[in-house]
């Protein structure tokens, strides 16, 4: 019986182990955390939004572009549907995004634990792999505990954000040690820190809006949701979905700059003639009294302030100029991105091993019976249970492989 090590007890690892075992190997899973899954917790706000119904390649990001879609085609976001339904995961459907009846990660969490504790699955927690070691019989895998041989290992330890769940870039460094190269590896679907020091006055405000990312002067990204403005820069859903642009141009010391729309349910001229049609019908009325119910206040004095206009003025009075600049600041609002948040406050990471050393089943090209699964390789998907159907669909082909080669 082929006897299969996972190192890293996460969602893609869980996965890993239980196809091996459902496959006929003996597993283990070798965790360095005092729990395995803990990042599973976290995912979807605690709910788990554990997969989306809306799949196509452009959902999933890598240096190698046609590498995710391979490994998701194996394994989709329907069987994952009836992978957990099996476990007993009765899923809810919100726009496409698919979480446990239940809204409890725990729940995910849990079934997971029980299918691999009833195909006999040995977890070992607290037990740090600290060197893998290919020899003729297979592999030795030296932890901080004793020694454990295994004839194919499933490396799926992780990235480095969210550290304290136990993705904290150990993996990196057993697969760097094994031969193989890793793209940069820096912080994604997370929040940008700004140059402008007027975010502390709008802290707080949540407004719709669009997002587009410039990277010396060129549109990488845009995404468009609920945008967040905090006291040192932009978070919120669609600041997530473009920030591994801006991750990559700051990586490159290029000049990062994010555009807002505020309005972005109109044209530029739609907007302008918005403006002036509300101005003519309350022409008496002062600039702070203008917004109201249009933006949230702290936004109002915000452009009142950036646009140079006295708040107890008259809108009747502003020129034609004034109205065109206003409608610019608010439909085009430029603001440099000077970093990411740190990897702590990452969902996910950008970069990994480098896919184009691993083959379509997983294996390393390098070292025969190594695979890899989940977030250390270079795959990161967008906002929205794509992270975790890479785990899922990666965790089964990495499993279903090493159980059979």
């Amino acid at each position: 019986m082929n006897k299969v090590a996972v190192i890293g007890g996460g969602a893609s690892g869980l996965m890993a182990a239980i196809t091996a075992a459902r496959n006929g190997a003996r597993v283990c899973i070798l965790e360095h955390k005092d729990r395995i899954g803990k990042k599973i917790l976290s995912t979807g706000n605690g709910r788990c939004n554990f997969t989306n119904l809306h799949q196509e390649p452009i959902c999933y990001h890598s240096e190698n572009v046609l590498f995710p879609w391979k490994t998701i085609e194996k394994f989709s976001a329907q069987q994952t549907i009836a992978f957990f339904l099996e476990l007993g995961i009765y899923s809810k459907n919100r726009n496409g995004y698919l979480y446990p009846q239940s809204d409890q990660a725990s729940a995910v969490l849990d079934v997971l634990r029980m299918e691999a504790r009833r195909l006999g699955v040995e977890v070992h927690t607290e037990t740090e792999c600290r060197e893998i070691v290919p020899n003729k019989n297979g592999f030795l895998l030296r932890t901080n505990t004793k020694d454990y041989r295994a004839q194919k290992v499933i490396l799926a330890a992780g990235s480095k954000a969210a550290p304290s769940s136990g993705s904290d870039g150990s993996g990196y460094t057993l697969a760097k040690q094994l031969g193989h190269r890793l793209v940069p590896v820096l912080p994604s679907l997370v929040q940008l820190k700004c140059r402008e020091n007027f975010y502390k006055s709008v802290s707080g405000v949540r407004v719709g809006g669009s997002v587009s990312i410039y990277v010396d002067g060129e549109c990488q990204a845009k995404d468009t949701g609920e945008i967040q403005l905090t006291g040192y820069g932009i978070s919120g859903i669609p600041v997530f979905q473009v920030s591994r642009c801006a991750a990559i141009g700051l990586y490159k010391k290029k000049t990062v700059t994010a555009e807002l729309n505020f309005m972005p349910d109109f044209t530029e001229e739609q907007f302008l003639a918005f403006l002036q049609k509300r101005i003519a019908a309350r022409p008496m009325k002062t600039a702070e009294e203008f917004f109201v119910g249009l933006f949230h206040k702290k936004l109002s004095e915000l452009w009142l302030k950036l646009a140079h206009l006295d708040r107890t003025r008259p809108v009747g009075e502003w020129t034609k100029e004034e109205i065109q600049n206003l409608t610019n600041l608010i439909q085009h609002f430029f603001t440099e991105v000077t970093e990411t948040n740190p990897f702590d406050q990452a969902q996910v990471c950008r970069g990994g091993v480098n896919t184009e050393e691993v083959t379509d089943t997983l294996e390393s090209r390098f070292v025969p019976g190594l695979y890899f699964a989940g977030e250390i390789l270079d795959v990161d998907g967008l906002c929205g249970g794509y992270n975790l159907q890479w785990a899922w669909s990666s965790g089964y082909v990495a499993g279903k492989e090493a159980a059979n080669a």
